[in-house]
This record gives structure tokens, sequence and C-alpha cells, in this order.
């Protein structure tokens, strides 16, 4: 069974083959091989493939070259698959439109499950990465609560209780007022307080409320 066509962007030839093997054994048809940015995004535009993996330090520039693929071929996913884990080659590649950002030394019987994961339309991240983006979007604001846990397993993954008291904060409430509100005690909205504040990395009920309403 394939699953799609790969383009695979990396000066390291024995790094590309590695790639290729790991791909087609995980169903995936790998269409082209590119040594460079200019290349790759040649290829893309030609070739149209389901994901582009994109070295990022590639000659030319890996995140040019997903900006630029992203921006002409909005059909084709773009992965980043690099050495580095720096936050700014990290968000600059997100930045470019990369629906995804792993690491050389991931499981090559990952490698297929993570491109298919794109195409099935989620994120790929490794989880030492996910914190720094849930943080990053929590520091610069994003709206409500709601929008917090956009990856699923950051710093503010709340219990559908915890989000209940932070809405209550956000109205004003106070710690009897939530408990009426919710018919729990005093001692559990306090519980329930002190939890929430931990995972949003808050030192008071203000700060809730200001990462609650995107500030």
């Amino acid at each position: 069974m394939r699953h799609g066509t790969v383009l695979i962007a990396d000066d390291h030839v024995p790094t590309r083959a590695a790639v290729r093997v790991s791909l087609e054994r995980g169903g995936f048809d790998v269409c082209a091989e590119a040594p460079d940015a200019a290349t790759s995004v040649a290829l893309a535009r030609r070739l149209r493939p389901d994901v582009a993996l994109l070295d990022i330090h590639m000659p030319g520039d890996g995140i040019r070259a997903a900006a630029e693929i992203a921006a002409h071929v909005p059909e084709t996913s773009v992965v980043m698959l690099t050495v580095s884990s720096a936050d700014d080659d990290l968000f600059a590649a997100l930045k470019a439109g990369a629906a995804g950002y792993l690491l050389k030394d991931t499981d090559p019987e990952r490698l297929p499950l993570a491109l298919q994961g794109v195409l099935d339309g989620e994120a790929a991240l490794p989880r030492a990465l996910v914190a720094r983006v849930v943080a990053e979007f929590r520091i610069r604001g994003g709206g409500a609560w709601s929008r917090l846990p956009v990856l699923g397993h950051g710093p503010a993954r709340l219990t559908n209780r915890e989000r209940e008291v932070l809405e209550a904060l956000g109205e004003g409430l106070t710690t009897a007022e939530i408990g009426e509100r919710l018919f729990i005690s005093t001692v559990t909205v306090r519980s329930h307080v002190s939890s929430l504040l931990h995972k949003l990395r808050v030192p008071n009920r203000a700060g809730a409320v200001r990462v609650l309403r995107g500030r």
C-alpha cells in the first residue's frame, strides 16, 4: 500500500539514501531527490509531491525553499528534517509554512508514520519541541484558552474543570462564587486554581486571566 509521494532534499547523499529506504519501507514513493534549495523548489513545482522533506542547512537555504514551496505549491506539505533543535530554526521553519519539524535522530521506523500524520492533518513535531511551540504561542498571545493546547501535549493541557475555573476567573468571580457555580467546595476550587497556574506557568490568578485573554 502506497501512502503518497515524497521529495527528499538534502546535500548529504548518504542521508538521502537512508531516508529513501525508510520511507519506501513505510509505503511512500520517493519521486525525486535534490541536493540544494533551488533544485528542490524546481522539482516540487514540476512534480507536485504530497510531501517535500527538506534539510534546513542545505545549499541555498532550506527555510527559503520551504517558503517558496508553501507559496507556489500549496498542495505539497513541507516538513523539515534537520540536526538543528535551535528555536530560531524551528520558528523560522514554521513561519515559512512548514507542517512539521523532525530531527535527524528520529527513529527511521517512525519517519513514515510522522509523514502520514502530516498528510492526515497533524503537525509533525518531536515531543521535546512541542513545549517550546506552546510556550511561544502563549507568550506572544493567541486568543482564548481553547486555543492553548494546540499541539496536544504542551504545558497548557487543562482539564475540562480547570478550563471552567479559568473562564470563571476571567469573569472576575471569587473562589466562593466559582464553587457555587460549579457545585464544588472552595477547597476544590483552590486546588483547581493551583493546578492551572502550574500548567500555565504563571504566578497568580491575574497571570492566568492574561493568558486567557491572549495578552
